[in-house]
């Protein structure tokens, strides 16, 4: 039986944009930079995280989706805020004399179970759930208003308390906090299918989490060598499998996707697949290793496909095929020339995320001058569109390609790091620096 692919909607419009204007790098906080971004599971919410430890989480706006009909292209989906929170504070390890920087690493959604929402926000060292739902005020009042005339002992006398509920208040606590158990800098979290565990990532190794337990964690991936000095490769991003809740992959710093299995072993030293591209010895550069580094790897919603990015590429992997990657796209072919001065100014350490739209037919990822790629999983289509708020109408003759991008004209502080698919809707968000993107297609 032959599998009926859904076809991808390029066309893509800026629906929606939050944060601040379209200011110079310079001239804006650190503090307000996203540092995260994360839609729920079935796109009702959209939460991001700032570097100042702050996370602030979007709805999907109601009464602009009852006006949607189904096919009607005509219609937008939008968000307005829902609330924010104060995550993550500065802290200073007095032990190690090392100050813990405060901004939100990762968030992650865990599917609801009533009216309230959990969320698992990550900085540096502390992993920390968060339980965001309505509180209702409530107010203690008496039954009888005024006095009654008689002093004798009867009923009239009494004075009832009576608790009365008044305006819901939206806001956010904390359940759990999970610490002390990274030695190094959490790069990622990852929530299980079965709801119940999740698993963080640091340089070297990886830790398996209950949800209901905060004090105990599983080691279920150790690269760490006993010679420090026989150090070759680090953890760089772990996903959970979509659907298998014994299956995790993790990506390191070699270009490897390694597919373990927690059926074969509770320590996961062997892999049960790896995925590499083997590499052309005639391409072999000083640069060659930070550019195999993978800095992201995304899971298809039906976990048949692995999205991973390095910083030139954007690959998909077959989960059925290891040897190489049913497509590249080659994202900064441009740098080329450029790559000896984005070394020398670190932008070549930048970490750009990808993500897959749920319905398996495009990918996305960011880059630099506000830039975002959009290609097809199945076809060779690709659209390259801008993160800013005065869009201008694509044509023939002004739609923007890699291939026409001049290296020359790249401003590198503005840059598209992260971006997110909605699981259902032919809507993505990207962020660039304090501000968040919604496109719908």
């Amino acid at each position: 039986m032959v599998e009926k692919r859904a076809e991808a909607n390029m066309e893509w419009h800026l629906n929606q944009v939050f944060g601040g204007g379209d200011k110079p790098a310079d001239a804006i906080g650190q503090a307000d930079i996203v540092s995260a971004l994360e839609f729920d599971h079935n796109g009702e919410y959209l939460a991001a995280g700032d570097r100042g430890g702050r996370v602030v989480v979007f709805k999907k706006d109601d009464s602009k989706d009852k006006a949607r009909k189904p096919g009607d292209p005509g219609c937008k989906l939008e968000y307005k805020f829902y609330h924010e929170f104060q995550s993550h504070e500065r802290e200073f390890d007095c032990l190690k004399s090392l100050e813990i920087e405060e901004a939100v690493n990762k968030i992650r959604f865990l599917k609801p179970r009533n009216d309230s929402q959990l969320l698992i926000t990550t900085n540096d060292k502390t992993i920390k759930l968060w339980k965001v739902f309505n509180k209702s005020v409530k107010r203690i009042i008496t039954s009888n208003d005024k006095q009654p005339e008689t002093t004798s002992n009867t009923s009239a006398c009494l004075h009832v308390p009576r608790v009365v509920s008044e305006n819901c208040v939206r806001t956010a606590v904390v359940r759990k906090v999970f610490s002390n158990a990274h030695a190094y800098h959490i790069n990622s979290i990852s929530v299980n299918s079965d709801q119940e565990t999740y698993i963080s990532a640091d340089d070297l190794r990886i830790n398996l989490w209950n949800l209901s337990c905060n004090n105990q964690s599983f080691n279920v991936v150790d690269i760490k060598p006993n010679n420090m000095d026989e150090l070759s490769e680090v953890i760089t991003c772990a996903e959970f499998h979509p659907q298998q809740c014994s299956q995790f992959a993790y990506s390191t710093s070699k270009g490897v996707i390694r597919l373990a299995d927690l059926r074969q072993s509770a320590l996961c030293d062997r892999c049960a697949k790896s995925f590499q591209e083997p590499e052309d010895p005639s391409n072999k550069s000083f640069f060659s290793e930070i550019l195999a580094s993978i800095s992201d790897i995304k899971f298809s919603s039906n976990g048949r496909y692995i999205i991973s990015r390095d910083y030139m590429t954007l690959k998909l992997w077959d989960i059925n095929m290891e040897r190489q990657p049913l497509k590249t796209i080659r994202v900064h072919d441009y740098l080329k020339s450029k790559l000896c001065d984005v070394y020398e100014s670190d932008y070549i350490f930048d970490k750009f995320e990808c993500a897959i739209s749920g319905d398996c037919t495009q990918m996305v990822t960011g880059s630099y001058n506000r830039n975002f790629v959009v290609c097809e999983v199945y076809g060779r289509n690709e659209v390259v569109l801008q993160a800013n708020r005065v869009q201008t109408k694509p044509t023939p003759n002004n739609r923007l390609k890699m291939a026409n991008i001049n290296p020359d004209t790249i401003d590198y502080t503005k840059k598209t790091l992260h971006v997110a698919f909605h699981p259902c809707e032919n809507v993505l968000a990207v962020t660039a620096l304090n501000n968040l993107f919604i496109f719908t297609a």
